[in-house]
Protein backbone atom coordinates (compact mmCIF):
# COMPACT_ATOMS: atom_id res chain seq x y z
CA UNK A 1 0.00 0.00 0.00
CA UNK A 2 1.42 3.62 -1.01
CA UNK A 3 -0.05 7.11 -1.32
CA UNK A 4 0.23 8.98 -3.95
CA UNK A 5 3.28 10.92 -5.22
CA UNK A 6 4.04 14.59 -5.68
CA UNK A 7 3.09 14.18 -9.32
CA UNK A 8 -0.90 12.84 -8.60
CA UNK A 9 -1.55 15.77 -6.36
CA UNK A 10 -2.99 19.20 -6.87
CA UNK A 11 -3.23 21.81 -4.94
CA UNK A 12 -7.06 21.69 -3.22
CA UNK A 13 -7.21 18.12 -3.02
CA UNK A 14 -8.13 17.07 0.35
CA UNK A 15 -8.81 14.36 2.90
CA UNK A 16 -10.60 13.53 5.72
CA UNK A 17 -11.07 11.59 9.00
CA UNK A 18 -13.63 11.85 11.74
CA UNK A 19 -13.89 9.69 15.28
CA UNK A 20 -16.12 10.62 18.73
CA UNK A 21 -13.80 10.99 21.81
CA UNK A 22 -14.53 8.39 24.02
CA UNK A 23 -13.10 7.97 27.68
CA UNK A 24 -10.91 5.21 26.92
CA UNK A 25 -9.29 7.67 23.96
CA UNK A 26 -8.59 9.78 26.59
CA UNK A 27 -7.50 7.44 29.27
CA UNK A 28 -5.35 5.86 26.83
CA UNK A 29 -3.58 8.83 25.57
CA UNK A 30 -2.76 9.21 28.91
CA UNK A 31 -1.08 6.43 29.67
CA UNK A 32 0.48 6.52 26.39
CA UNK A 33 1.57 9.71 26.53
CA UNK A 34 2.35 10.24 30.10
CA UNK A 35 0.14 13.01 30.48
CA UNK A 36 -2.06 13.26 33.16
CA UNK A 37 -3.11 16.72 33.51
CA UNK A 38 -6.16 16.71 35.51
CA UNK A 39 -8.07 18.69 33.18
CA UNK A 40 -8.66 15.58 31.06
CA UNK A 41 -8.49 12.63 33.64
CA UNK A 42 -10.11 14.64 37.32
CA UNK A 43 -13.68 15.29 37.00
CA UNK A 44 -13.82 16.69 40.23
CA UNK A 45 -11.02 19.45 39.42
CA UNK A 46 -12.22 19.77 35.62
CA UNK A 47 -15.48 20.85 37.43
CA UNK A 48 -13.61 23.78 38.95
CA UNK A 49 -12.07 24.64 35.98
CA UNK A 50 -12.93 27.18 33.03
CA UNK A 51 -14.33 24.23 30.73
CA UNK A 52 -16.77 22.81 34.02
CA UNK A 53 -16.27 19.61 32.88
CA UNK A 54 -13.11 17.36 31.33
CA UNK A 55 -11.50 17.94 28.41
CA UNK A 56 -9.47 15.60 26.02
CA UNK A 57 -5.83 16.23 25.13
CA UNK A 58 -5.45 18.74 22.39
CA UNK A 59 -2.57 17.11 21.19
CA UNK A 60 -5.01 13.99 20.54
CA UNK A 61 -6.88 15.73 17.98
CA UNK A 62 -3.75 16.44 16.23
CA UNK A 63 -3.46 12.65 15.62
CA UNK A 64 -6.10 13.06 13.68
CA UNK A 65 -4.50 15.16 11.24
CA UNK A 66 -1.63 12.96 10.98
CA UNK A 67 -4.16 9.76 10.74
CA UNK A 68 -5.58 11.96 7.51
CA UNK A 69 -1.88 12.28 6.33
CA UNK A 70 -0.55 8.73 6.75
CA UNK A 71 -3.36 6.74 5.55
CA UNK A 72 -4.82 9.09 3.48
CA UNK A 73 -3.58 12.29 1.63
CA UNK A 74 -1.13 11.91 0.79
CA UNK A 75 -0.92 8.93 2.18
CA UNK A 76 1.33 5.60 3.42
CA UNK A 77 4.74 6.45 3.38
CA UNK A 78 4.43 10.27 3.41
CA UNK A 79 6.56 11.46 6.13
CA UNK A 80 5.85 14.45 8.32
CA UNK A 81 8.51 17.20 8.41
CA UNK A 82 6.70 20.32 10.92
CA UNK A 83 2.96 20.98 11.92
CA UNK A 84 2.02 24.39 13.66
CA UNK A 85 -1.08 24.09 15.38
CA UNK A 86 -3.27 26.90 16.78
CA UNK A 87 -5.84 25.26 19.69
CA UNK A 88 -9.05 27.47 19.30
CA UNK A 89 -11.78 25.42 21.19
CA UNK A 90 -11.91 22.43 23.80
CA UNK A 91 -12.94 19.14 22.94
CA UNK A 92 -15.33 17.31 25.24
CA UNK A 93 -15.22 13.35 25.58
CA UNK A 94 -18.32 12.61 23.31
CA UNK A 95 -17.86 15.51 20.82
CA UNK A 96 -17.15 14.01 17.11
CA UNK A 97 -13.79 15.34 15.86
CA UNK A 98 -13.41 15.86 12.00
CA UNK A 99 -10.05 16.37 11.32
CA UNK A 100 -8.95 17.23 7.11
CA UNK A 101 -6.63 18.51 5.51
CA UNK A 102 -6.21 20.60 2.46
CA UNK A 103 -3.20 21.22 -0.23
CA UNK A 104 -2.26 24.96 -0.38
CA UNK A 105 1.21 24.35 -1.90
CA UNK A 106 3.51 21.49 -3.85
CA UNK A 107 7.20 22.35 -4.22
CA UNK A 108 7.82 19.42 -6.95
CA UNK A 109 11.97 20.37 -6.65
CA UNK A 110 11.87 19.61 -3.32
CA UNK A 111 9.00 16.41 -3.24
CA UNK A 112 7.19 18.77 -0.38
CA UNK A 113 3.70 19.68 0.00
CA UNK A 114 2.42 22.03 1.96
CA UNK A 115 -1.14 21.32 3.45
CA UNK A 116 -3.66 23.46 5.58
CA UNK A 117 -5.03 21.60 8.52
CA UNK A 118 -7.95 21.59 10.57
CA UNK A 119 -10.30 19.94 12.80
CA UNK A 120 -13.84 21.07 13.81
CA UNK A 121 -16.07 19.07 16.16
CA UNK A 122 -20.33 17.49 15.41
CA UNK A 123 -21.66 21.09 15.51
CA UNK A 124 -19.06 22.85 12.78
CA UNK A 125 -17.17 24.56 15.26
CA UNK A 126 -13.49 25.07 14.89
CA UNK A 127 -11.38 23.61 17.33
CA UNK A 128 -7.64 23.07 15.44
CA UNK A 129 -6.39 24.76 12.89
CA UNK A 130 -2.76 24.71 11.34
CA UNK A 131 -0.58 23.70 8.77
CA UNK A 132 1.80 20.88 8.18
CA UNK A 133 4.50 20.37 5.86
CA UNK A 134 4.83 16.96 4.46
CA UNK A 135 7.01 14.41 2.02
CA UNK A 136 5.03 12.37 0.24
CA UNK A 137 6.10 8.91 -0.61
CA UNK A 138 8.55 8.97 -3.91
CA UNK A 139 7.12 6.89 -7.22
CA UNK A 140 8.55 3.14 -6.97
CA UNK A 141 11.69 2.88 -9.36
CA UNK A 142 11.61 0.98 -12.81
Amino acid sequence: MSGKTIDQLKIGDSGQFAKTITESDVSLFAGVTGDFNPAHINEEYARKTFFKKRIAHGILQAGFISAVIAMKLPGPGTIYIRQELNFLAPVYIGDTISASVVIEHIDYEKNRVTLKTSCQNQDGIAVLKGEALVSPPKAPES
